[in-house]
């Protein structure tokens, strides 16, 4: 059976959220323990900077992960265009070198 394409991507969706819901979690953590050093705050504002931090966090999180793809996409094809390029001087070595191989072959035939 053939892997088909729109699995990868449902996977890459997967992953993707799977992510980015770890990433709420650890900015959570990381506010919960910012807020903790601060122990003159009340309860609401305790609850509002916590809040604030993991807006900023996973907003911060999630350009720094829109920049990652678009980088990879970049890569992607700069990536692929090198292949094609090296795919085509392959093939034309090749070509070239059979071309030469047949005619020295047909001369030293031809010289017998």
């Amino acid at each position: 059976m053939q892997p088909d394409k729109n699995d990868d991507h449902g996977l890459w969706r997967i992953e993707g959220y799977l992510m980015g819901h770890a990433e709420v979690e650890r900015a959570r953590s990381q506010a919960r323990s910012f807020t903790d050093q601060l122990p003159w705050l009340t309860t609401a504002q305790r609850e509002e900077v916590e809040r604030v931090y993991v807006v900023e966090r996973t907003a911060a999180a999630h350009a720094m992960f829109q920049r990652i793809c678009e980088r990879a996409a970049e890569l992607r094809a700069e990536y692929t265009e090198r292949y094609l390029r090296l795919k085509a001087r392959c093939v034309a070595v090749t070509a070239t070198g059979t071309f030469l191989l047949a005619g020295v072959g047909t001369l030293a035939l031809r010289l017998r």
